[in-house]
């Protein structure tokens, strides 16, 4: 693949940008600059927004029969690139081959696999008294994506979009835009109508700005950040447009007395450091209960020494960089003001050795945190783990609800039913009881200001339909 890309897919075919500006690509563990995108304009988002638009009573009208088809081609393309996916995502983000392979490869084709199934089955219409009730897709969608799950976040977007129904102009972030070029060379092999699916890069002041706002684009999905979401959210609601929204996190791991210790500090210190902690799903909140408090900082702080940090190609890495230099700096000054507030290094932190290039952080674990301090409230976006100490069950759901976030969670117990309990008074769109494995079908999405909507299986199928109401 070339990676220095020149052109934005759009009605069906790869285009010339209205201005010649360009957006360089970093390689996060090297600093090297590795590829190059266009910086797309308001006026590349019209055309974008055009074809979406005249493809899309056409699109709607398929037969699903069809539309899964296509979806199955598209599937197969990408399925043949997953090599090539895993490798663009651990140069352009940083992720270890390994867990590239696995999961920015893996998953988002696992998600497709699912929507595959979903658009031959569409939502069944029902009779209510006199009333028809049917589901219909709602547009035009602009789907506004992150750069920390590059393939997937758009996937777990586009897919169930197309399912429905629906047209779709993606932005894909600037930080990691290569791998979004892989999947419309696949769009494009796969021969999806022309306008169905359509690129434009740049960035989120200028493209993402303009797709928020735009009068042809009748629901704009975001993943990112609150802040982010937010300004989202007024621009759409400007226009009085649907919006769905997969914002922060700060989820807390609950693990109770009677609780597998080394089990659950484990898959939570795993859980924490996935992507270099770059995941807004993560368990950063670590809460022990009081009498078992101490041996879990030791088991956690061991657990984290065994994440070594490198080249993400090399085999024995299990952390990569972090995204930006940005990046380094914000969750750096996070864990400065952690410990200026009070909280203990465990290991890590700042004066730890790390690889002289790239932007690293390493793996570090603070105890004794503060529930209401920054390092408890903020989402710090790098491999940074707070532990807490608690008394009782009531008090670690109060710590655990103490944040405006709500997005996943876990729950460790011996007794299913006291963790079932636990969980469902968790404030949290997701909870995983003793480690249960993330489910692909399930709804993904958060409470309070994690974000406005679900992803994935039906009900992020369901995200992109409207209900119309038909007296006979």
């Amino acid at each position: 693949m070339d990676l220095h890309r020149t052109a934005f897919y759009l009605d069906g075919r790869w285009v010339s940008p209205a201005a010649d500006d360009t957006i360089s690509v970093e390689n996060p563990a090297t600093e090297q600059l590795v590829g190059s995108v266009p910086a797309g304009t308001a006026a590349d988002v019209d055309r974008a927004v055009a074809a979406a638009h005249t493809a899309f009573e056409s699109w709607a009208a398929t037969d699903p029969a069809d539309r899964a088809a296509a979806l199955d081609r598209l599937h197969a393309a990408l399925t043949a690139r997953t090599d090539e996916i895993a490798r663009i995502v651990a140069l352009e983000l940083g992720t270890p081959l390994k867990v590239a392979t696995r999961v920015q490869a893996g998953l988002p084709l696992t998600v497709l696999r699912g929507y595959v199934e979903l658009a031959a089955a569409p939502p069944a219409t029902q009779r209510v008294g006199h009333s028809l009730v049917v589901r219909e897709p709602i547009g035009v969608v602009g789907a506004i994506t992150p750069w920390n799950y590059p393939l997937h976040q758009v996937v777990a977007k586009l897919a169930p979009a197309l399912a429905a129904g629906c047209t779709v102009v993606l932005k894909p972030s600037e930080l990691t835009p290569l791998v979004a070029y892989l999947l419309f060379d696949a769009v494009d092999e796969a021969g999806l109508p022309p306008g169905v699916v359509n690129l434009v890069t740049g960035t989120g002041a200028v493209v993402g700005e303009a797709i928020a706002g735009h009068d042809g684009v009748d629901m704009v999905s975001f993943t990112g950040s609150t802040g982010t979401g937010r300004r989202i959210s007024h621009l759409a609601a400007d226009r009085i447009a649907r919006v769905a929204l997969e914002l922060g996190g700060k989820s807390a791991n609950v693990i109770l007395d009677d609780a597998d210790l080394g089990a659950a500090v484990k898959v939570g210190v795993g859980n924490a450091l996935l992507n270099s902690g770059q995941t807004c799903a993560a368990w950063t909140r670590m809460l022990v209960h009081r009498s078992r408090y101490d041996e879990a900082l030791a088991l956690a702080a061991r657990a984290a020494e065994g994440y070594p940090l490198g080249d993400p190609f090399d085999a024995a890495t299990r952390l990569g960089p972090l995204v930006s230099s940005s990046q380094r700096t914000r969750v750096r000054d996070h864990v400065e003001r952690g410990i200026a507030d009070g909280a203990r290094l465990l290991t890590g932190g700042l004066d730890a050795e790390v690889p002289e290039r790239g932007h690293f952080v390493a793996p570090t674990v603070l105890a004794d945190v503060d529930p209401d301090s920054a390092l408890a409230q903020e989402e710090i976006f790098g491999p940074v783990l707070a532990v807490i100490p608690f008394d009782d069950d009531d008090h670690a759901v109060a710590i655990a609800n103490n944040s405006r976030y709500g997005l996943s969670g876990a729950v460790w117990s011996g007794d299913d039913n006291r963790a079932l309990a636990v969980a469902r008074r968790m404030r949290t769109g997701a909870v995983d009881i003793n480690g249960a494995a993330f489910n692909p079908l399930a709804p993904f999405g958060g409470y309070k200001q994690s974000g406005i909507g679900r992803e994935l299986g039906t009900f992020g199928l369901d995200e992109f339909l409207q209900t119309k109401a038909i007296q006979r």
